[in-house]
C-alpha cells in the first residue's frame, strides 16, 4: 500500500491534489479545518467526492484510462472533519495545506495541523502568494515545512514549485520531490522570492498583454492567437533561458535596448547577467555556453530534437498539413 496523503482544506486545491495522488494509487483525506454543522458538512463532503468523480471520469473520457476504474481511484478518497482528523494527519506521509490565502488563516490551520500530526508527517503549504517563512513558525517541528505550489488545475498541469525556507530539513525537500515525481509531478526548487518562478513571469507577460490592449496596438484576440501560435508555442518545447541561448543573448541584449528607447520603459532593459554573458564569452550555443552548459553536447542532434519536438506540436495544432505537389 502506499504511503496515504493528507489536505488540509477539501476545497478546489485539495480536491486537485487528491486526484492526482488517488490516481497514483495513494489513499487521500481530505481535511475540513472549517467549523460547520452536520447537515454542511454532508454538503461539503459530497460536492467533493462528487468533483473526484467528475474530474475522474472527465480524464477517463478523453481516453487517458479506462472509465471502469473510477469509481476504484475515488474510492481513495475521503473527506473528515478536524476532530476526527487525528488518525489521518498523523498517518499521513505528506500533509498539504490548500486553505484560502489570509495569513492568519494559514498559520491557525498549519498549528492545529502540526498539533494533530505529531513530528512525522511533512507538512507543505500550497500558498501561491505567500512566502514560506512566514509560515513555518506557525508549525511545530518547522525543519518538516516547506511550500509546494501547485498550478491550476493541480490534476493536469505538471510542474510543482518547491520552495524550501530557512528552517527546512534538505532531506524534506528530496523527499517531497521525490514523491511529487512518483506521481508523475515535474518538480522544481526556488528559493523564498514573492512570485515564485511562474507567476513571476506570467504576471509580465499578462500585463503586458493587457497593456497592448490598451495602447491599441492589436485586438484582444490577435493578441491572444499571437501567444498560442507563437509565444507558447516556442515556449512549449524551449525554456526561456534555452532560447535565449538557442539564439544568442546578444541579440536578447540588443533587442532590450532598442525596445528600452522606442517604448521609453526601462522595463524592457537587460538584466546584468545578460551583458555578463555577452563579455565572459558565454552568447549561448554558438560559444559552447550561456545560461545553460553545452560542453560536449552534439549540437545538430539537440537542434534537430527540438525541432522535431515542433512538428509534433504543429500535428497537435493541425497545422502539419502536407506539402502542394
Amino acid at each position: 500500500m502506499k504511503e496515504p496523503i493528507a489536505c488540509l482544506g477539501a476545497g478546489r486545491m485539495g480536491r486537485g491534489i487528491a486526484v492526482v495522488f488517488a490516481y497514483a494509487g495513494h489513499a487521500v483525506s481530505l481535511v475540513d479545518f472549517k467549523a460547520r454543522d452536520d447537515a454542511a458538512f454532508k454538503q461539503l463532503s459530497g460536492d467533493a467526492l462528487s468533483e473526484v468523480r467528475n474530474v475522474l471520469a472527465t480524464l477517463a473520457g478523453f481516453g487517458l484510462f479506462d472509465a471502469a476504474a473510477v469509481e476504484t481511484i475515488a474510492a481513495r478518497v475521503s473527506v473528515t472533519r478536524e476532530a476526527h482528523a487525528q488518525n489521518a494527519l498523523s498517518a499521513a506521509s505528506v500533509i498539504f495545506e490548500g486553505v484560502p490565502e489570509v495569513l492568519a488563516l494559514k498559520r491557525d490551520a498549519l498549528a492545529r495541523a502540526s498539533k494533530l500530526a505529531g513530528p512525522k508527517p511533512v507538512i507543505a503549504s500550497t500558498t501561491s502568494t505567500i512566502l514560506v517563512d512566514d509560515l513555518s513558525t506557525a508549525v511545530d517541528h518547522p525543519a518538516r515545512f516547506l511550500n509546494a505550489h501547485w498550478l491550476n488545475p493541480a490534476f493536469l498541469v505538471p510542474l510543482v514549485e518547491v520552495s524550501p525556507g530557512k528552517h527546512t530539513d534538505p532531506a524534506v525537500t528530496s523527499r517531497v520531490q521525490a514523491l511529487l515525481e512518483s506521481v508523475g509531478k515535474v518538480p522544481v526548487v526556488c528559493a523564498a522570492r514573492p512570485g515564485y518562478i511562474v507567476p513571476r513571469i506570467q504576471a509580465l507577460a499578462m500585463n503586458e498583454a493587457a497593456r497592448m490592449v490598451e495602447e491599441g496596438v492589436a485586438s484582444a484576440a490577435d493578441i491572444d492567437k499571437a501567444i498560442k501560435y507563437g509565444f507558447g508555442f516556442r515556449f512549449a518545447v524551449l525554456g526561456l533561458l534555452e532560447f535565449i541561448d538557442w539564439g544568442g543573448g546578444d541579440i536578447l541584449y540588443y533587442a532590450s535596448r532598442y525596445l528600452t528607447g522606442a517604448l521609453g520603459s526601462e522595463r524592457y532593459a537587460a538584466p546584468e547577467i545578460v551583458e555578463r554573458n555577452m563579455t565572459e564569452g558565454r552568447r549561448g550555443l554558438r560559444d559552447g555556453a550561456g545560461f545553460l552548459d553545452y560542453e560536449g553536447l552534439d549540437v545538430e542532434a539537440y537542434r534537430r530534437e527540438r525541432l522535431k519536438a515542433f512538428v509534433e506540436l504543429l500535428g497537435h495544432f493541425g497545422l502539419n498539413r502536407p506539402p502542394v505537389l
